[in-house]
């Protein structure tokens, strides 16, 4: 049997990017299928530069402007400000993603460019793209993640991606009328995913899980430390955003419980909000020692789509904010409105303004939960392995 090429994210310092990509790659494996992750070293410039043009092009956007064009200013000037600490700490946490990347993905050489990528695929049966955000409005400019350079003959199976948006600008709807019919075999990860697919081309996407999902808690347990990261009772707070009231109800909640706060700080940005909140900062935590800390704390508070999967999947009592408030091109809020209602969660998603005794007696039927995700896990694995074969 020919390779399977699988096209990810997993070279980006985010714990949910390295996760899905590994369990991607995983699957396979545990198939018996022969499979690489495609290297994306060779032509990462280029879909930079391409991402980059996406929202200069945007700038006057109230939403790009506030959002992602001050998100790169604060990012920059923050580490420059704080570079004597803040340089350090954050480069103890990307020597653990390469050092996780350097051992759990098998790479591809890296293609120099659009021309050899579609050269390269007469190497592959499948070329899959999966999973995560990777159909974002910026991803689809840049047309690396939308398999344009695969060529017609090539089987192409899109794996729970997302589009990461409520909808998409006019530009990228008429891309997508042209890359996704290209796809044999198309699934994504939203709800709201199958109604966009469904509006921009008339095609029925398939839903499926998070490739996170298609594995239990038991068989996460390799990639992890055996012991625990952290020694005692703790409530691990796990935020990208920078809403300061998660802050808030986290401090609250430990008073009421008397457990430590163990945060990861400043995980795509620096943050002020970040900032004397907690009382234990490790930095030194990749992938695998996110797991741990997962699943050995007493409580958890989040805004991350991948920190509610685990929690889940840990069983353990958690909370969710929103890390976007308003509706718009930035917003990602869908991602875990299907992900809860797929699974019949509830009681999960807070402001942060609530009363942290009152969220402590939210009762949630976790057996009820895990039997939606055994039955969602059979049916999406038994639909990738069947677009493969």
């Amino acid at each position: 049997m020919s390779k399977v090429a699988l096209v990810t994210c997993y070279f980006h310092p985010n714990y949910g990017s390295a996760l899905q990509a590994y369990a991607t790659q995983r699957i396979f494996d545990v198939w018996g299928v022969p499979c690489e992750t495609v290297c994306i070293d060779g032509v990462r410039r280029e879909l930079d530069a391409a991402k980059t043009r996406f929202y200069l092009r945007r700038i006057w956007d109230p939403q790009i402007l506030t959002g992602t064009v001050a998100r790169i200013g604060r990012k920059k000037a923050q580490a420059w400000l704080h570079r004597d600490t803040f340089g350090g700490k954050i480069a103890a946490r990307r020597e653990k993603f390469a050092s996780f990347q350097q051992k759990h993905f098998r790479l591809s050489p890296a293609y120099a460019s659009r021309a050899e990528l579609t050269e390269a695929c007469s190497r592959y049966s499948t070329v899959l793209v999966g999973s995560d955000q990777l159909w974002l409005p910026s991803n689809i400019a840049a047309d690396y993640y939308t398999l344009s350079w695969v060529p017609d003959d090539v089987n192409k199976v899109s794996y729970a991606t997302s589009f990461g948006a409520p909808f998409l600008p006019k530009e990228q709807q008429r891309q997508a009328r042209e890359f996704l019919p290209r796809f044999q075999h198309l699934s994504v990860r939203e709800q709201s995913a199958v109604e966009m697919v469904r509006a921009y081309t008339g095609l029925t996407a398939q839903l499926v899980c998070d490739p996170t999902l298609l594995f239990t808690a038991q068989e996460w347990l390799d990639i992890q430390p055996e012991q625990p990261v952290v020694e005692g009772e703790y409530i691990l707070c796990y935020f990208l955003g920078n809403n300061t009231k998660d802050r808030a109800f986290a401090q609250r909640l430990r008073a009421a419980t008397g457990c430590k706060i163990v945060a990861l700080l400043h995980l795509d940005e620096y943050i002020a909000a970040d900032e004397g909140y907690a009382d234990e900062t490790p930095y030194d935590i990749g992938p695998g020692e996110l797991l741990n800390l997962i699943r050995h704390a007493r409580y958890i508070v989040t805004d991350s789509f991948h920190g509610s999967v685990f929690s889940l999947l840990y069983r353990k009592t958690f909370f969710t904010s929103r890390r976007v408030a308003k509706e718009g091109l930035l917003c990602t809020n869908n991602r875990l409105d299907s992900l809860f209602d797929t699974l019949g969660v509830t009681g999960r998603l807070i402001t942060g303004d609530e009363d942290v005794e009152e969220c402590l007696a939210r009762q949630l039927d976790f057996d009820a939960v895990h039997k939606r995700i055994a039955e969602l896990r059979q049916a999406s694995a038994g639909y990738l392995r069947a677009s493969v074969e």
